[in-house]
């Protein structure tokens, strides 16, 4: 968190069109059904939730600041050389799907 806010700090005055250009990465944990944390699912309305099994996900997902990139599916635990190697795998694939037509290779 230290790392991502002295980041802003230090590219407070950047502009837009330079922000535009910076391709974010984040980890995250998805558990359904689980009440360790507070979640918000949408669901249709009238729809009752119900218990088939319990599951939990985590993902790394690239994105810009108006589109998204890859969101890559982790398959057991995740620690720093993981989420290196997904970036080094994805990083160039979700740039290439934003910034380059279709068909296009960099």
């Amino acid at each position: 968190m230290t790392a991502r806010l002295d980041f802003a700090k230090r590219n407070l005055k950047d502009s837009q069109t330079m922000r535009n250009k910076i391709l974010w990465s984040d980890e995250t944990k998805i558990e359904h059904f689980v009440l360790n944390a507070k979640r918000h699912i949408w669901r249709k309305p009238g729809t009752i939730p119900t218990v088939a099994w319990w599951w939990q996900h985590h993902a790394v997902g690239m994105f810009f600041s108006a589109r998204t990139g890859r969101l890559v599916r982790i398959e057991g635990k995740i620690n720093g050389a993981k989420y290196r190697e997904i970036l080094d795998e994805n990083l160039l694939r979700s740039w290439v799907k934003v910034h380059l037509p279709t068909g296009h290779q960099p």
